[in-house]
């Protein structure tokens, strides 16, 4: 990876102040935890640190408090969970800097784990403001970050403390890079890259650097409306993005000329509403006037997962209609299926390509599941993640 780990510093005693992506969802009756996957992706790091008698420091955010203390969004469920994950208590305390949290530290001991209160009640976090990220570091001898999800938001909990204390990497981070990479960097061929979701203009930046580097690129959900609409199809009431027609026409024409293989949708299954459960199968040229694409057709559905046979390397981000909905799902639930069938090395990009795997029970058939949909576009895109650039860099070794 090029950037150091954990496995590169000596933490017995020390301070480690720990970033992690705890942002896990909440029942909103309830305030319990629905899914821990989040916590369980921090295991090796967080009990390698302590099984090197660290004194570790955990930080998070959860939810989008905008800078002010929410109750409904305390880390108190979070530090229930990870203690019952680990087999010991997990101390919490009810900020993330000055004396509470200052004395908190200085009662830890080797081989015991703090839990810092969510870092975003302060409006300092998402500034990267200075004064408050001294206050973080001095709580710690080393920082590692871990929050791959976050990576691509220069925040003080994520990239600001990384220029006051030694910086690494956890093994979450290292394993996200490393599994980005190829389908980067470094794909095996054929690859064969997925792209849903909404809107282009989402996703314009990556679009044009997998058809940089993709032999196959697939186009689904709401955002191939607009790339139809580009070649001149009347896509009715679908969600097309009018203002992104010409950015798509140009896109369409960097494809022709690469010569790669670039698809569309030839039918949709459409409806009146989102609430439409009598979807409709129509050619993309027989659209009626109210009719909405929500999904991609049976034609649509064979040709794509056909387009993943010979694939070496498959990553995929962002669903093919909305999937949400039964009457649509089909179109995702079909890739899903194709890609988990696949021998390619598979990748999924976070975000509700995840949530449609796990729905279809075909998680454990993915080789790599990321944790940040953001992050992994951003690092795909070809720029460099802020949490990841101040990490500190790897010697190369001299033998």
């Amino acid at each position: 990876m090029g950037k150091k780990t954990v496995e590169d510093c000596d933490v017995r005693g020390k301070r480690v102040l720990l970033r992690v992506d705890f942002n896990v969802p909440l029942d909103k009756e309830s305030g319990a935890i629905t899914n821990d996957e989040r916590i369980r992706a921090a295991l090796p790091t967080i009990r390698y640190l302590l099984d090197k008698d660290a004194r570790l420091i955990i930080m998070s955010h959860l939810g989008r408090p905008k800078g002010q203390v929410v109750d409904s969004l305390r880390l108190d469920p979070v530090a229930a969970r990870l203690s019952e994950l680990l087999g010991q208590p997990v101390a919490k305390v009810d900020d993330c800097i000055g004396p509470v949290a200052e004395a908190a530290v200085a009662a830890l001991q080797p081989g015991e784990a703090l839990l810092l209160e969510n870092v975003r009640f302060h409006p300092e976090e998402e500034k990267n403001n200075h004064e408050f990220i001294k206050q973080l570091a001095a709580l710690g001898d080393i920082f590692v970050n871990d929050a791959f999800g976050t990576a691509h938001r220069a925040h003080a909990s994520t990239e600001g403390i990384g220029h006051f204390l030694p910086a690494v990497a956890g093994f979450l981070m290292k394993k996200e890079i490393s599994a980005l990479a190829r389908a980067g960097k470094r794909p095996v061929r054929p690859y064969v890259a997925i792209i849903g979701g909404a809107k282009i203009s989402d996703k314009i930046l990556v679009i044009e650097e997998l058809m940089k580097i993709a032999d196959k690129l697939i186009i689904g959900g709401g955002m191939a409306n607009t790339f139809l609409a580009a070649q001149g199809y009347d896509m009715q009431a679908s969600l097309v993005e009018a203002d992104k027609i010409e950015t798509a026409k140009a896109l369409l024409a960097k494809q022709a000329e690469s010569g790669k293989t670039f698809l569309l949708p030839q039918d949709v299954v459409v409806g009146k509403s989102l609430e439409d459960a009598q979807g409709e199968v129509k050619a993309v040229d027989a659209l009626a006037p109210g009719d909405m694409a929500l999904d991609i057709g049976p034609v649509t559905r064979a040709a794509y997962v056909a387009a993943l046979a010979d694939a070496k390397t498959i990553f995929w981000n962002g669903p093919m209609g909305v999937f949400e909905k039964d009457a649509f799902a089909a179109g995702t639930n079909a890739l899903a299926q194709g890609v988990a069938d696949s021998s390619a090395y598979t990748i999924i990009g976070g975000g509700d390509s995840v949530a449609a795997v796990e729905k279809a029970g075909l998680g454990d058939q993915i080789n790599h599941i990321s944790t940040g949909g953001g992050a992994s576009l951003v690092f795909l895109e070809g720029r460099m993640l802020p949490g990841l650039a101040v990490l500190e860099e790897r010697e190369d070794d001299p033998a």
